[in-house]
This record gives structure tokens, C-alpha cells and sequence, in this order.
């Protein structure tokens, strides 16, 4: 791998077609078939989405009841507990993305559309869509929408409080790269139930308990996925100052509440496997997972990422 320029103006850049999750995988079954054991679902997931949203229905309600006045508590709350609400909600998302809580297709898509409830803007089947191509195609630019485009990267450069509002509107930059995908059919009939769902919830909160409710629901999805350190997750997965490892870990106790979502080697090894197993594949395999680099601490990558000018959208490695 290379870099086209020192002054961190381009991705590094890889020459093999294939990611390296695809040979360590295989050389991991090779070593430790027993792994295959810890394949299969999670159906208690379904329970936690139901708890998850239910607790911030219950909060948006209160605010929108009682709160309207108290547009400043509704921030803190979103930033101290909906954020680490709906980035559960989001792990719940992926994993139902990936067929980890039931067996039927159907029911993982509800799942989903369930979680994606209080996020207001309908993104669970648009997410699905392109999180499989993610998957299957690393690192490609022109089919994985997880790589900044090259337009977002020169904007942002490597100053400070330019990496600062990217954080904070990660999800609208996210929305913005799907659109470079090439061949993906993104209205369907899922991705349309999705939006009517979700907007009709939207409108129902706004209509039966104000807009305050909405705007507490809001800032909740920003946070989780922005200028928080929950945020870091997205810098910790793939962002690298080494081209030699393009995924990193996270091994913090953040993953509590976070659904080890940090166990991201891992998982992009075998995505067939819930988050609830991920912590036994690094224990079966420590002599894999703990020879590679990964972070420990959420806020400290997200500080690092944004005062340090070494790091900027273009640390990732492009194939």
C-alpha cells in the first residue's frame, strides 16, 4: 500500500481485491472449527429493542408533556442517556441486518423498522442496503458507502473544527454518500414501509404530545451517531494511521451499553455471529485478536481524531 501524498491528501491505497477478513476467517475456522458453535441468532435482542424503545417513547413523551419549555434539558438528555439508547438501537439494527435475531427474514426487517422508531428519519432498510455491500466489498469506493467521498474528504482536510462538524453531522454526510453506490436498488417494498412507519410515528408524537417530544428524539439519533463518544465508533472501525490494518477493535466498557458493537475485527470476520458472542471469538482465537492494534478508549479517539492532523477522512484504505 501507498500513499499518493505526505500531506495526507489522498486514501492509502491497496492493490488486493480480496480484505483481509476474508483470509482470516478462514484461517481461524482452520485453527478453531469450533467457532462455527458460536453461529446462529439472538433472540433475546428482540427483547432489548423492546425495552430500548420504550424507554425513549416514555422520555420523549415526558418531555413533550411536560418539558416543552425546557429545550436545554431535552439536549442534555438526548447527550447523556438517548444517545447510548439509540446507538444500542442501531446495534440492534445491524444485527438484525445481518438475519442475528430470528430466523425469519420478515421478522428481522420488523425488528429493524421497530428500532429505527425513534431515530425520526427512516434509515434501517437504507442502512441494510448498503451494509451488506460494506461487507462484501471493503473498502471499495464505488460500492462501500462507509468510505467518505472524495468531495467530503477535501472539504473537511485535516482541520479541527471542520473533523468537529463533520462528527456532529455524520448522519446527513452518510446520506449524501449513497449516492455515488453504484448498481443498488434502494426503494423496495421494505424500504418503503420503513419511511411510512417511521414518518407516521413522527407525526403521531408531534400531533398527541408536541414537537418537544420529536426534538428530544432527534438529538438523541444525532448524538448517538455524531460529537459524542459514541460517535468515536465510526473513526475506531476503519479510520487507520497504519495501512497494515484497515479495522481496529475496541476493548472498552463502553461495549457494555453499547452491545460490544467495539468487537469489530471480529465481527467483520464472522458477521454470522451475534453481538452477545463476539468477546468468546477474541477468546478463542487470542492469538489473533490480541496481536492487532485497537483502541481502548472512545473519547480519547474522538479527541485524538480531531486535534491530531495526521488523522482525516482520508485515513482509510481504499481497494
Amino acid at each position: 500500500m501507498v500513499k499518493t501524498s505526505p500531506e495526507y491528501t489522498d486514501y492509502w491505497r491497496s492493490e488486493e481485491k480480496q480484505h483481509p477478513h476474508v483470509i482470516r476467517c478462514k484461517e481461524i475456522l482452520d485453527k478453531h472449527p469450533e467457532i462455527i458453535q458460536l453461529f446462529g441468532r439472538n433472540q433475546g435482542t428482540a427483547l432489548i429493542l423492546l425495552g430500548l424503545v420504550g424507554l425513549q417513547i416514555g422520555i420523549a413523551v415526558w418531555m413533550g408533556a411536560w418539558g416543552a419549555d425546557y429545550w436545554w434539558l431535552a439536549l442534555l438528555l438526548a447527550y447523556g442517556v438517548g444517545a447510548f439508547a439509540n446507538h444500542s438501537l442501531y446495534v440492534v439494527i445491524h444485527d438484525a441486518t445481518h438475519n442475528l435475531i430470528f430466523q425469519n427474514k420478515a421478522l428481522n426487517k420488523w425488528s429493524a423498522i421497530v428500532a429505527d422508531l425513534v431515530n425520526v428519519v427512516p434509515g434501517a432498510i437504507g442502512f441494510a442496503t448498503y451494509h451488506t455491500r460494506h461487507h462484501a466489498h471493503l473498502g471499495d469506493y464505488e460500492m462501500d458507502a462507509d468510505v467518505a467521498s472524495e468531495w467530503e474528504a477535501r472539504m473537511v482536510g485535516n482541520s479541527w473544527w471542520r473533523k468537529a462538524i463533520w462528527l456532529f453531522l455524520f448522519p446527513m454526510f452518510q446520506i449524501f454518500r449513497t449516492f455515488r453506490i453504484n448498481r443498488v436498488n434502494t426503494w423496495h417494498k421494505w424500504m418503503y414501509i420503513n419511511v411510512l412507519v417511521v414518518f407516521a410515528f413522527d407525526a403521531l408524537m408531534i400531533v398527541a404530545f408536541g414537537w418537544m417530544s420529536v426534538f428530544y428524539l432527534f438529538f438523541s439519533m444525532m448524538f448517538a451517531l455524531g460529537l459524542h463518544p459514541l460517535g468515536a465508533r465510526w473513526i475506531q472501525e476503519h479510520y487507520t494511521l497504519d495501512p497494515d490494518q484497515e479495522t481496529y477493535s475496541y476493548y472498552g466498557p463502553l461495549n457494555t451499553v453499547a452491545l460490544n458493537m467495539g468487537y469489530h475485527n471480529e465481527h467483520h470476520d464472522f458477521p454470522a455471529i451475534p453481538w452477545n458472542r463476539l468477546p468468546e471469538v477474541r477468546r478463542l482465537a487470542p492469538e489473533y485478536y490480541d496481536t492487532l492494534k485497537y483502541h481502548r478508549s472512545w473519547s480519547k479517539l474522538l479527541v485524538r481524531f480531531i486535534f491530531d492532523p495526521r488523522y482525516s477522512l482520508y485515513s482509510r484504505v481504499r481497494r
